[in-house]
């Protein structure tokens, strides 16, 4: 009986001890497995600070306005009789576009014309008559206003003819033609139209607290999508006199030159006015900045050794105030100095001390003026 119960308190004992051997060595193992997950790197996209000219401005977004811009059409009802332009002609003021059919105002006109100098015979006959006293002062004067009416008549019927001829009213550039020869044309259709485009105006807003930085003079660069890496030079020619009161903006026009004729009236353009006297500042991508209640931070990145000695790059979180914005850009008041190392992406999955690899591959967007494509 004693060897029997030494023998399974020796059984007892293997079987306990392999049960928490097994749970010593699954709490080891497990250890070790949670110490390789506790601070795994993380890859981020970093710039280094530096400084950057920082001219303060105001932008906005306007329109390109031809100086003088008309839809050529005709004031009467007609069939058009001749067309004496080509799509995309340059014009002189005074040119002749075209014309409508006459039909018979050329006979009534010239009905009119003998009236009226048949009536001018008369009244010069009566004249001398009235010094010999064979007619009276009425029958003169009766004679002066039937001269004066059918003179009338004439012009009146010359300005009709006049009419029927479209001409260009100022120098510039003609469109694409809208009507053909033989066309019936009411009042008011569209022929074709007429800009001048050199130069131009460019109309804008801007919000009224920043009417005071806005004179007449100061210098504009406008920039439109289809030439995206080219700016316009050009000045404010003019402030409205009023604000909106919709909007609590002021409508400003500027004028800018377009000797090569890249602009046409009707664009989209971007204007940016420089204000200010010119700085300069530590400049980063927006992207760098998060936001928070209590105060807005960015992610640094300096070398360290970690618990083996080997060299090792930390992530520190470093509050900064920012100060203006000029495309993707934002200005670094406080908090960052040139040549630190900024993150620029990747710093949702970063903490005060983080261990991180860079990866620059993909450049974040870090232009004062950039132009997205369009897709």
């Amino acid at each position: 009986m004693i060897k029997r119960l030494i023998i399974m308190l020796l059984l007892v004992a293997v079987v306990l001890g392999a049960v928490f051997g097994f749970g010593a060595f699954k709490n080891v193992m497990i250890g070790k497995f949670l110490a390789t997950l506790a601070n795994p790197p993380q890859t981020v996209a970093t710039i280094t600070a530096a400084q950057s000219a920082w001219q303060p401005s105001i932008n906005s977004v306007g329109s390109v306005v031809a100086i003088n811009g008309a839809n050529i059409s005709s004031e009467l009802s007609g069939i058009v009789d001749t067309i004496n332009f080509k799509s995309g002609d340059n014009v002189p003021a005074g040119t002749l576009l075209a014309t409508l059919r006459l039909n018979n105002d050329s006979a009534v006109l010239a009905q009119l014309q003998a009236t009226a100098k048949l009536d001018a015979v008369t009244y010069q006959r009566d004249l001398k008559q009235l010094q010999a006293d064979a007619v009276s002062q009425a029958q003169v004067d009766t004679d002066k206003a039937t001269l004066d009416a059918a003179q009338a008549q004439v012009h009146a019927q010359q300005a009709l003819i006049d009419e029927k001829q479209i001409k260009a009213p100022f120098a510039g550039t003609l469109g694409v033609r809208q009507v053909n020869v033989g066309q019936y044309l009411s009042a008011g259709t569209q022929i074709v139209t007429l800009q001048q485009l050199n130069p131009l105006f460019v109309d804008f807003y801007v919000p009224q607290q920043e009417i005071a930085q806005i004179n007449v003079g100061q210098v504009v660069d406008v920039t439109v999508d289809a030439f995206a890496d080219q700016a316009f030079a050009g000045k404010i020619s003019a402030i409205n006199a009023a604000v909106d009161t919709t909007t609590r903006s002021v409508q400003v026009r500027a004028t800018i030159d377009n000797d090569k004729l890249l602009l046409r009236p009707g664009m989209f353009a971007t204007v940016s006015v420089g204000v200010g006297t010119p700085d300069n500042f530590i400049t980063l991508p927006q992207t760098c900045i998060t936001y928070n209640p209590y105060g807005d931070t960015v992610y640094t990145v300096s070398h360290s050794k970690d618990a083996n000695g080997k060299d090792t790059l930390l992530a520190h979180q470093v509050f900064v105030q920012v100060g203006d914005t000029r495309g993707d850009q934002i200005a670094i008041t406080k908090g960052v100095n040139p040549g630190d190392v900024v993150v620029t992406a990747g710093q949702l999955k970063l903490h005060n001390g983080s261990i991180v690899t860079i990866n620059n591959d993909v450049a974040v967007s870090n232009s004062p003026n950039p132009n997205p494509p369009n897709e």
